[in-house]
């Protein structure tokens, strides 16, 4: 399984996600407009060779990243688990299958499995990749409420 993304190049138009987020006092952004206004990327999710995650598609990082932060919580306590996306009705299913999570889509006929370390890892590298590149592009959100939730997982 792997999970990453891309932060779009200047000139494009999720680009100004991010060049706009510079100009607000980073600390005090609302988690509404951190989570659906800003910093637009592509992220690609794939297991066993199944995109579950287009890597063509733009999703909003800290969105994400607080959806996979909360569905890795409920994985590690033995619960199922779904994400979705803002701009889309598609779901993903995380549901226990043994010693595996069977992934599985509102919107797609395909099922994978992945183990349960595999995926919990996967997450938090990607929710720990996030929050490190965002207070790195923007040093003064590390101090933002929202921001410190994706850090403590």
């Amino acid at each position: 399984m792997r999970i990453s993304f891309s932060v779009p190049e200047l000139g494009l138009p999720w680009r100004s996600t991010w060049e706009v987020a510079k100009r607000d006092t980073p600390e005090g952004i609302a988690e509404i407009d951190l989570r659906y206004r800003y910093f637009g990327a592509n992220v690609e999710m794939v297991v066993d060779d199944v995109e579950v995650i287009s890597k063509r598609r733009f999703v909003t990082l800290v969105d994400l990243a607080l959806s996979l932060s909360h569905a890795e919580r409920r994985i590690l306590s033995g619960e199922d688990a779904a994400f979705g996306f803002t701009e889309s009705e598609e779901v993903v299913h995380l549901r226990r299958d043994g010693d595996l999570i069977a992934v599985t889509s509102s919107n797609h006929p395909w099922r994978v499995t992945v183990g349960r370390g595999e995926l919990v890892g996967a997450f938090s590298g990607f929710v720990q990749k996030v929050h490190s590149l965002l207070t790195s592009e923007i040093p003064g959100l590390s101090a933002n409420p929202v921001m410190r939730r994706i850090s403590q997982g």
